[in-house]
């Protein structure tokens, strides 16, 4: 069956990457006179909610969203497991308000991608230099003044045996800790499954529903650098429990 289904496989995941191109080609223009402004931040904001959409629509994914509880006010901090390139297209469909990603620096090299990173309305990581990586942290404490939430994925990178968690970084839990706002933990169960990393002829994708979970949000209120190791494990507790159900129920 998967020697049948495979070369299926291969023409969506073809036809995904050239319909996102396509409409990001299309958009890019308007995105790039709205990253002029970080008034106009919010206009570009919704442009890429509803890019997300029409990448669902075109490619046959439906996104299901089950919270758990209501979203706190902003701002505060998300943090949500990465097993697909599918998580950050679909993060702005699952949040309505305005957040600030924070991405690894290597997005500065993919092609047109790279402009919503390099036109500051979202931030660079650079882990490389700890002078950029203090200039990115001091950022977002700014974003967060601001009343922006921020968007981190706390493994810093897709693991190669996604989507077994990898062990978290310490900064958005330093950042929610420092400004004293909620953390939301996200769980995005199967986007590996519709658009898995790897060698394209061989590595899942196709159509079909794919499920995020927004859990409760944790108050950070009250705590200090000495509760960050017990934050960090909380969290990952959190995010993992969904995973490891679903591997028990389905076929990994």
């Amino acid at each position: 069956m998967y020697l049948l289904l495979q070369p299926l496989r291969v023409l969506w995941k073809i036809w995904f990457f050239l319909f996102f191109l396509a409409w990001l080609l299309v958009l890019y223009p308007i995105f790039w006179i709205l990253f002029m402004r970080r008034a106009w931040f919010k206009h570009a904001f919704n442009l890429m909610r509803a890019l997300g959409m029409l990448l669902q629509i075109g490619s046959g994914i439906i996104l299901l969203k089950k919270h758990k509880a209501q979203l706190p006010k902003s701002p505060y901090v998300i943090v949500a497991n990465h097993s697909s390139y599918l998580d950050i297209v679909l993060m702005y469909n699952v949040f309505q308000e305005y957040f600030v990603f924070m991405g690894k620096a290597e997005i500065k090299d993919w092609p047109l991608f790279n402009i919503f990173f390099t036109k500051n309305m979202n931030i660079l990581v650079n882990r490389g230099s700890i002078m950029e990586a203090h200039r990115a942290y001091r950022r977002a404490t700014e974003e967060i003044d601001k009343g922006s939430s921020i968007a981190i994925f706390p493994e810093g990178t897709i693991p190669n045996d996604a989507p077994n968690l990898k062990r978290f970084k310490s900064g958005a839990f330093k950042l929610a800790i420092e400004k004293q706002v909620p953390i939301v933990v996200v769980t995005f169960l199967n986007n590996w499954e519709r658009l898995q990393t790897g060698a394209v002829l061989r590595v899942k994708g196709g159509p079909g529903l794919t499920r995020v979970i927004i859990h409760e949000p944790i108050d950070t209120a009250g705590l200090t650098d000495k509760d960050e190791k017990a934050l960090i494990e909380k969290v990952y507790t959190i995010m993992n429990a969904p995973l490891v159900e679903w591997k028990n129920n389905h076929s990994w």
